[in-house]
């Protein structure tokens, strides 16, 4: 039998007919069923339907499956892989929307162009399977195996993109560069530049989050020139959101603010990416830079929009901004409240960011036990990597009377190219403005820079940069 463009059963009464006709007939001794038709023209469903009434009229069904012929089908690849996900593309605004349909066939429209698809594609993915995937990646990651000598490479790039993007978030950042690769070769070996774009703006956070914002910047903006003028609005966010880790680790939460500001609007949070993750990143920027009230007023906007209630990650990230957030009298059992939430640990940046917070916030109310969740956050920033934001608690710790070093190795690691120039200069006498003549830069640039290296090296004034660069 051939089956009629639209995959949904609504108006296919003659069709449903036929089919109940062949399973109840002769006995039911129907043994085999094939349907047959153009691509995208809703077979899956009938098939579907078919499986489903053959198991009410009490029928084994032994297996339902369709083949596709990819040279018969446009983005054939795509939709294999989509296909799971087609009940959730209500969630995306109208042009994506419109586009996976014509994706999956369900439009009457051509075929979208490779662009468009692309940018479809990256936001449902983003949509419904970002904060989801841990608990299916082997499926993802047979799939690759499956797929990737001679298969659908159209599949494996992009899956290798969201396997980097859940091991970054889980704290394991070397082997998440390592998947990052091994989709850059496959994206350049194939002419897949779309995903080559997003998984380099994957790897601009990672660096940003191990503290080289210099070179974080870089890639950023080599992203945002490829992404603006194309319009590709999530490509963009992500760009920004590498700018914005690379300001906090360095201290500067007025930058912090600007760049998650451009992310997030405040008070206007909603459910895509990567802006369901910046909620935490507002409120702390922003209570940072004099701007209680705006940091309180997008908290409450995004538990009114239901956030956390995207996943356990959201959950974890908006139950911080709300400590953060809160006055000083009640913050302390709102920390404790985001810290006990179940598997919160299991997202290690975003834990241990509460647990830094949480003791800033018992050390301004002298409370003991301040050393331990600064620790805490401390060891979790080594562990993963994250060198700017470990410097952070290190100078915490200290202020508690807590010794803490870092190793002369460590503290070199932790300086960038730029920043060691600066530092070395100064150890030898230049004022900011002969460093600044030297190096192409405004000596308040020059200020800026030594105000930030200054707690890398363990040391609070210029004349101690002698000594702790002489033992790097």
């Amino acid at each position: 039998m051939t089956s009629r463009p639209g995959a949904d059963l609504v108006g296919r009464t003659a069709e449903l007919g036929l089919l109940d006709s062949l399973l109840t007939g002769r006995d039911g001794a129907c043994r085999g069923l094939l349907l047959r038709g153009d691509p995208g023209v809703g077979k899956t469903a009938l098939l579907g339907a078919a499986a489903a009434r053959a198991g009410d009229l009490g029928t084994r069904v032994l297996r339902a499956s369709g083949v596709e012929f990819e040279r018969e089908m446009n983005f054939s690849a795509l939709h294999q892989m989509l296909y799971p996900l087609r009940r959730h593309t209500g969630r995306l605004a109208g042009h994506h929307r419109a586009v996976v349909d014509r994706i999956f066939g369900l439009a009457p429209r051509p075929p979208p162009d490779p662009l468009a698809a692309s940018t479809a594609v990256l936001a449902l993915l983003g949509e419904v399977a970002t904060d989801a995937l841990s608990d299916h990646r082997y499926l993802v990651l047979r799939m690759i195996e499956r797929e990737r000598d001679g298969g659908a490479i159209a599949m494996v790039v992009p899956a290798l993109l969201l396997l980097c993007h859940d091991t970054y978030v889980h704290g394991r950042w070397d082997e998440a560069e390592h998947l990052a690769q091994q989709g850059l070769d496959l994206a350049a070996a194939h002419g897949y530049h779309f995903w080559e774009r997003q998984i380099r703006v994957l790897l601009a956070s990672g660096v940003a989050l191990r503290g080289d914002a210099d070179l974080a910047r870089t890639r950023s903006e080599e992203t945002t020139t490829w992404a603006a003028p194309r319009g590709i609005e999530v490509t963009e966010a992500y760009a920004r959101s590498a700018r914005r880790v690379a300001a906090m680790g360095e201290g500067d939460y007025e930058e912090a603010h600007d760049q998650v500001g451009r992310i997030e609007p405040p008070g206007a949070p909603v459910f895509g990416v990567p802006r369901r993750w910046t909620v935490l990143d507002l409120a702390e920027t922003a209570v940072r830079t004099g701007r209680a009230d705006e940091a309180r007023d997008h908290v409450a906007a995004a538990r009114r929009a239901s956030v956390h209630r995207i996943s356990p990650r959201t959950a974890l990230i908006c139950a911080g901004a709300e400590a953060v957030v809160a006055d000083e009298t009640e913050a302390g059992p709102l920390f404790e409240a985001a810290l006990n939430l179940p598997h919160a640990a299991r997202w290690p940046w975003e834990h241990a960011r509460v647990q830094l917070a949480y003791g800033q916030w018992l050390r301004r109310t002298r409370d003991h036990r301040a050393r331990r969740y600064l620790s805490a956050a401390l060891e979790t920033f080594d562990r993963i990597g994250a060198r700017a934001m470990a410097q952070r608690a290190r100078n915490e710790l200290r202020a508690t009377g807590v010794a803490t070093t870092t190793g002369p190795l460590a503290a070199a690691a932790a300086l960038t190219v730029q920043e060691r120039q600066i530092a070395e200069l100064a150890a030898v006498g230049l004022t900011n403005r002969q460093i600044g003549e030297r190096l192409f830069l405004s000596h308040r640039t020059v200020g800026s820079h030594l105000h930030r290296l200054y707690p890398k090296l363990g040391i609070t004034s210029r004349a101690a940069l002698r000594a702790a660069l002489e033992t790097m």
